[in-house]
């Protein structure tokens, strides 16, 4: 099983900016979602949402972030409104089947003016 994510980049604060994460095979997860990583800092919850759409945030992110799954494509999305600069970090796609976790490939997410 792999993970692909994709959507990371530069934007100015209060921008916006849309992860998705594709997961390869057939495989059904009990939970997928995102984590982020700051240099030096580490690696943290962003959101996820399980295989009942039980959604769950950092606090940080409440309000202005939103997870969400395709579950027919077997994918994830991660809607990031109201950037700001603390939200910099590179962002991983994660996925949980049965205790065991998948990871992607981590994405660059850049806020600056």
């Amino acid at each position: 099983v792999q993970l692909q994510a994709s959507g990371g980049g530069s934007v100015q604060p209060g921008g916006s900016l849309r992860l998705s994460c594709v997961a390869s095979g057939s495989v059904i997860f009990n939970a997928m979602g995102w984590y982020r990583q700051a240099p030096g800092e580490q690696r943290d919850l962003v959101a996820d949402i399980t295989s009942s759409a039980i959604t769950t945030y950092a606090d940080s992110v409440k309000g202005r972030f939103t997870v969400s799954r395709d579950y027919a494509k077997n994918m994830v999305f991660l809607q990031m409104n109201n950037l700001k600069p603390e939200d910099t970090a590179v962002y991983y796609c994660w996925a949980n089947r049965f205790g065991k976790p998948y990871w992607g490939q981590g994405t660059q997410v850049t806020v600056s003016s």
